[in-house]
């Protein structure tokens, strides 16, 4: 369930996936999070999964699979949100920064554009 201190942050991070999933597949989306997909599978037959994110006990965790799969997405990422990061393609927020949220929606848009692009010859 959604944390109260949490709320702020799940309703800015779900706008912003949800304002990307116009030509993909909300998978999920409930009051601890989101996960979009691909508008068709790889090439296996398996489901792309573009991102989402998910409400945790200390903080929400933004996914965005394009930047694992293309590092180079990260290029000019700002050192704020570099910050932000855990992993390959997470990224973790405790509170709305609407500077970091810019960034994060810039970035977004990004993987968006490149996961459409090339959606067709993905094998993960």
């Amino acid at each position: 369930m959604t944390e109260n201190h949490f709320k702020d942050v799940y309703a800015e991070l779900h706008a912003m996936m949800k304002s990307f999933a116009h030509d993909l597949v909300v998978k999920a989306d409930s009051e601890d999070g989101l996960m979009v997909v691909g508008p068709k599978p790889d090439m296996k037959g398996r489901e792309l999964w573009f991102g989402g994110f998910q409400i945790k006990k200390n903080y929400v965790s933004y996914h965005l699979m394009p930047v694992y799969m293309n590092p180079g997405l990260l290029e000019g990422l700002s050192p704020e949100l570099r910050k932000r990061m855990q992993g390959k393609s997470c990224f973790n927020f405790k509170k709305v920064d609407e500077k970091l949220f810019s960034d994060l929606r810039d970035l977004t848009q990004k993987g968006h554009d490149w996961f459409l692009e090339n959606a067709d010859k993905f094998v993960y």
